[in-house]
């Protein structure tokens, strides 16, 4: 009972209604909790990942062909594997906050699977395979652009935000952007990390995550939002 209200959550959320709400369910059921549950293998997500895995990108390249009509094939081929990969779609499956409505086993909860990029990202696109086997491919592509390639740019940015940082100040300043802990909290399994990003003694941006390099990133992007905000000055 308490699993299927939190699911009728996660469907208002996406804000499409599933006509077999099983495939929700399906979607979200890794297969570490059909496992412990003896479900048969078609009733993890594995399979509904595969699907998805193609719808996501038939539509991410369809928005690409159409956005970049000069681009290249091999350019085209590697701006969609960076829009789809892990990363990416774990940073948008964090913002559905998709991590608290998996069916997960006990020993993936124990070590922090809610929060694992491999385990969030999988679920996205099974997640996606069933709005696609429930509702066709014009309910799929809406939550895809809704979801997935809104803000694009941005979420692509993230992932690549020490590099483009440190492209920033190169060239302006004698020093390098430099990263340091602030403080580790949580239990091992399920340890938080918090960084900041440094130029000389000014502080650029701080971020948090769950490994030492997620956090940095984050840092990174903060730092570059805030040189954007102020037209790209560090005003140091």
């Amino acid at each position: 009972m308490k699993n299927l209200k939190k699911l009728m959550e996660l469907e208002a959320k996406t804000g499409y209604k599933f006509q077999n709400f099983d495939l929700l369910i399906n979607a979200m059921t890794h297969s570490s909790y059909a496992n412990e549950h003896r479900i048969s293998y078609v009733g993890n997500n594995e399979r509904l990942e595969f699907l998805g895995d193609a719808v996501l990108e038939l539509t991410s390249s369809e928005f690409l062909f159409e956005k970049h009509p000069q681009m290249p094939e091999g350019e085209l081929t590697k701006k969609r594997a960076s829009m789809v990969c892990e990363p990416t779609l774990a940073l948008c499956a964090r913002e559905l906050s998709l991590g608290e409505y998996l069916l997960l086993g006990k020993g993936e909860e124990a070590t922090g699977g809610r929060r694992r990029d491999s385990i969030v990202s999988d679920a996205m696109e099974a997640l996606l395979g069933a709005i696609y086997l429930d509702g066709g491919f014009a309910n799929a592509k809406e939550f895809v652009q809704k979801f997935i390639l809104n803000d694009i740019e941005n979420k692509q940015l993230f992932y690549d935000s020490k590099t483009t940082l440190q492209e920033i100040v190169q060239g302006r300043y004698e020093e390098d952007v430099r990263y340091m802990l602030l403080r580790e909290e949580g239990p091992d399994h399920n340890k938080s990390f918090y960084m900041q990003a440094l130029l000389g003694e000014k502080v650029l941006g701080e971020g948090c995550g769950h490994t030492k390099k997620a956090a940095e990133q984050q840092a990174a992007y903060c730092a570059i939002k805030k040189l954007k905000n102020d037209k790209g000055d560090l005003c140091i």
